[in-house]
């Protein structure tokens, strides 16, 4: 029989990575993802297999919890294939240099710290560097569209369908013979909201024997997405009328350009009130570029825009700031200003000093768009801390905090029962990208709606299909 095996995103959201078995067939890999939260340092621990022993690696998409590991992979023996879309490896190349100059720089700046107190023996290396991501992309590459069948042996193939998550996204069919019987296994992927701005719906499947479905959001719906626009619109205007700043934690990929779409609604309507816009952050601005180039993977509103104006983002009152020098001048606006940076999860990046200059103010707000994980600073925040720690100085919060998820990139909890209703033929269900606690209503809600069981894919587990 198949095997798969999950080495992360079980019971956890991050760190997606799956091992598909076929006897007499090669090794498939989907994703190599990092864990983020509370759990990254699990990405410091062994894999639990033999990267050389990986043949083929499948990847659904360019986040870093679905791509984060794959330098680790090759520095730790991986020499196979590589399949997935051209985007995906363009904004994967963003992500992964981006992640590794900030591990080198943070290693660095620990060494010195550490060189100090004759302590430098201690100091953990980076879990990969520029030049292991620069190996990564040595390696063959095999580039296909949406909706082709890929040959991965005589035996195999698989489609990768637009699963509506972010530019590149994909939800995999694998389809197998095995003991004279045709099988298809379906890896969901990251599944997108059907309220997205900027990316299509996803496409629905079919059949499949088994599927492998994220929860990220399957214990409940999110807001209305009008309710959700209306929330940012009034909650921009409210503050920059007050003369306050806006500061929007947002990921570089998807929630920065979709934020960019409704700011430049608002423009359009003249509802904004006259602003900076600042896009704060060197890894936004590169996929913001990606997303123009790839605008056929983009929703009809995006492509409107971009017959318009030539451009699906710009508009007057928007500012990129690539490099630091020019971000460390925002902090001369003392008003007026919309600050748009990463990281999304408040991390790392050039948020943290936007904190410093202007959390304590209660005249700016503090907004947050995406999801926080448990561990994150953005989390704690979220759960009422009054003061937090940035860059060793201790910053009280008197900003205002809003929260709106309406804006996720993940289908919520309907959404995600009605692409599993679309299937013709559905078999085994195993959930993996999510919460056990929201799991545990995820698989509720699948009995009561689809009358169908689910399984809870443990770390590690061996699944028979």
């Amino acid at each position: 029989m198949a095997q798969v095996v999950s080495y992360g995103a079980a019971e956890v959201v991050t760190g997606s990575c799956h091992v598909l078995k076929i006897e007499k067939e090669p090794v498939i890999m989907v994703d190599c993802g990092m864990f983020q939260g509370k759990i990254e340092k699990r990405n410091f621990e062994p894999f639990g297999f033999e990267p050389r022993d990986i043949d083929i690696l499948l990847i659904t998409h360019g986040h870093l919890d679905h791509v984060g590991r794959i330098p680790k992979l090759v520095k730790e023996g991986f020499n196979g294939r590589i399949i997935a879309l051209r985007s995906t490896m363009d904004l994967a190349e963003v992500v992964l240099l981006d992640s590794a100059h900030l591990m080198e720089e943070e290693f660095r700046t620990r060494y010195k710290k550490a060189q100090r107190r004759g302590k430098e023996n201690n100091v953990r290396k980076p879990l990969y560097t520029v030049e292991d991501v620069e190996d990564t992309f040595s390696l063959p590459i095999q580039y296909i569209e949406y909706d082709q069948k890929v040959e991965l042996s005589k035996n195999i193939t698989a489609i990768f369908r637009n699963a509506g998550h972010i530019l590149d996204s994909a939800t995999i069919e694998i389809d197998y013979t095995e003991k004279g019987q045709k099988k298809k296994i379906v890896f969901s992927g990251d599944l997108g909201n059907h309220n997205d701005l900027v990316m299509p719906d996803p496409v629905s499947i079919d059949e499949a024997n088994t599927l492998y479905i994220e929860s990220t959001y399957g214990d409940r719906n999110h807001k209305g997405i009008k309710d959700s626009v209306d929330e940012f619109k009034s909650v921009i205007r409210d503050t920059l009328l007050n003369e306050g700043n806006v500061l929007i934690p947002s990921f570089a990929i998807e929630r920065t350009q979709e934020i960019m779409c409704i700011l430049k609604n608002m423009y359009d309507k003249k509802e904004l009130p006259v602003c900076k816009i600042y896009i704060d952050s060197p890894m936004a601005i590169r996929a913001t570029k990606l997303y123009d180039l790839y605008h056929n993977e983009l929703s009809s509103e995006c492509n409107d825009f971009l017959k318009r104006d030539g451009t699906i983002f710009e508009f007057p009152y928007i500012n990129y700031t690539l490099k630091p020098d020019e971000s460390k001048k925002i902090n001369e606006q003392r008003s007026g200003c919309i600050i748009i940076a990463g990281s999304g999860m408040c991390t790392g990046g050039r948020i943290l000093h936007h904190f410093k200059h202007r959390l304590w103010n209660e005249r700016n707000t503090l907004l947050f768009v995406g999801y926080q994980a448990e561990g994150t600073l953005g989390r704690k925040i979220i759960d009422g801390a009054r003061s937090i720690k940035v860059y060793h100085e201790e910053i009280v919060v008197k900003a205002k905090i809003y929260t709106i998820n309406g804006f996720s990139a993940h289908a919520d909890q309907s959404d995600l029962i009605e692409w599993m209703q679309k299937f013709k033929k559905l078999g085994q269900i195993y959930l993996i990208h999510g919460e056990k606690e929201k799991q545990l209503i995820f698989k509720k809600v699948i009995k009561e709606k689809m009358g169908k069981k689910a399984h809870i894919v443990k770390q590690e587990e061996e699944i028979y299909i």
